[in-house]
């Protein structure tokens, strides 16, 4: 493991809790960031436009971080995806239920607001591959498919009866898409299948669809976090309350129980990373590299891993450890390989390399 830790690049925004972050994937040296007041418990939220500026070199060679712009919501922010198709476009999933569009070119309001989830909404998600969607996910239990030009969502997935912490469109298949839940399980959905397709007598508003392509059970406890691999199809990570990463491959099915409609995964995961303290809240896997994952915990800690270290080697490879409170969020440089961010509830942003 690498214990040389070069002090990151810091930006600290008092008074918000932050929640999730996303580098853009159009501008190599711009960052979004989701915050809450009062931890997410009570009152407002804010979206930060966070920039790195290349010149002015920060003492452990990385640059300075900037705040550009701000935006305050009624409602703490959990989660921002960027658009996929319009540079200056992201979405934010809110704690009021509500899901905003924002354009950085303006200056105060979003440019679109829609109100369908009754909860808080967790996460928001782009679609890579067919860029004019993203998908929500709320604590009410349902996953929504939006397109920035409609009024309404396209498809509601009734994707777990308790809390969805987390849906994700495959990097893969563009109609493939999987969820985490306080239930324990992770569950993929193919809205191709016609399963999916609603009858012209209904709608997925007020009917909400609910079978699963593939339900895997995945912890006796809660699953906060997921992440498809990008280099390599059906491999699936999760991370939550057990403090253990799981890497799954979403291949290795069988038929679950007779009249369930559902798959269920045997039991057997490719491999589990150890060492988190508390909770996991967020994963993800490298850009770069297929073999190697980041993970932030409850346990005030940003850690890096290997998925394919030599027999008796460690697949711990760094720690990044200067927060001083939860570690909730964490997004690998798209365009620069090796550089992490991280947000906490210190309302800090660090931006460092591993």
């Amino acid at each position: 493991m690498n214990t040389i830790r070069p002090p990151p690049a810091v930006l600290q925004t008092l008074g918000f809790a932050h929640y999730s972050l996303a580098w853009s994937p159009f501008h190599t040296q711009r960052l979004a960031v989701a915050s809450a007041a009062n931890y997410g418990l009570v009152g407002n939220g804010r979206l930060h436009c966070v920039s790195v500026v290349p010149n002015v070199p920060h003492p452990a060679g990385i640059p300075a971080l900037n705040l550009d712009k701000q935006y305050d919501t009624q409602d703490g922010l959990y989660d921002v995806a960027w658009s996929e198709i319009h540079e200056n476009q992201l979405a934010t999933a809110s704690g009021d239920g509500s899901i905003r569009l924002w354009d950085v070119m303006l200056n105060d309001l979003p440019i679109r607001v829609w109100q369908e989830h009754t909860r808080e909404v967790f996460s928001v998600d782009w679609s890579n591959i067919e860029k004019s969607q993203f998908v929500s996910s709320s604590w009410e239990g349902t996953v929504k498919i939006w397109t920035p030009e409609s009024p309404r969502s396209l498809t509601t997935l009734q994707a777990h009866h308790s809390c969805v912490y987390q849906a994700l469109f495959s990097p893969h298949q563009p109609a493939v898409l999987a969820t985490c839940s306080t239930d324990g399980t992770l569950k993929i959905f193919d809205v191709r299948a016609p399963s999916y397709a609603p009858s012209k007598f209904s709608n997925t508003f007020t009917a909400p669809l609910t079978s699963a392509a593939l339900t895997i059970p995945a912890s006796g406890t809660e699953v906060l976090t997921i992440d498809w691999n990008k280099y390599r199809p059906w491999l699936l990570a999760s991370a939550g309350v057990d403090k253990a990463i799981k890497i799954w491959d979403c291949r290795m099915v069988k038929i679950g129980p007779e009249g369930s409609g559902e798959q269920q995964l045997g039991g057997i995961c490719e491999g589990q990373l150890m060492g988190h303290e508390y909770a996991v809240r967020k994963i993800q896997w490298c850009p770069h590299r297929p073999d190697v994952l980041a993970s932030a915990s409850y346990d005030m800690t940003c850690r890096v891993w290997s998925t394919n270290s030599p027999p008796g080697a460690s697949q711990l490879l760094y720690i990044h450890d200067p927060h001083t409170e939860f570690v909730v969020g964490c997004a690998w440089s798209i365009y620069e390989e090796g550089v992490l961010a991280s947000c906490s509830w210190d309302s800090r942003v660090n931006v460092f390399r591993v």
